[in-house]
């Protein structure tokens, strides 16, 4: 079974007002995408402090992933520069035969991961 983690920030550290975030960030629409493709698809939410790259490499260590996808959310606001850069090292050290796959919003997170996935 495909097997892809969903990275993103614990909601209540996000700044909503920020017109770079992409409006709807709802994980629940990731996760009901991956469940209907047949995936199995779990989820990380990172603070941004420095636990960030320590809670990405243990969900990593937990299972294979297949695809790791890298939300918007990390990604987009200039201020969150140093947390994806994290967040991509640890992925690429951690798991370096997972696809590193990036979405623009929580509707197209599985399009982002079949880009990368066989057969997708």
């Amino acid at each position: 079974m495909t097997r892809v983690l969903l990275v993103g920030q614990v909601p209540e550290t996000v700044d909503f007002s920020d017109p770079a975030l992409p409006p709807g960030l709802r994980i629940a629409d990731s996760m009901r995408q991956m469940t209907q493709l047949g995936w199995q698809a779990d989820v990380c939410l990172v603070r941004p402090d420095d636990t960030v790259g320590i809670e990405l490499e243990r969900q990593l260590a937990s299972a294979t992933y297949d695809c790791v996808v890298i939300g918007a959310g990390v990604r987009n606001p200039p201020k969150s520069l140093l947390l994806f850069e994290v967040l991509i090292n640890v992925a690429h050290k951690s798991a370096p035969n997972a696809s590193i796959a990036f979405n623009t919003r929580p509707q197209d997170t599985a399009d982002a991961a079949a880009r990368w996935l066989k057969g997708g």
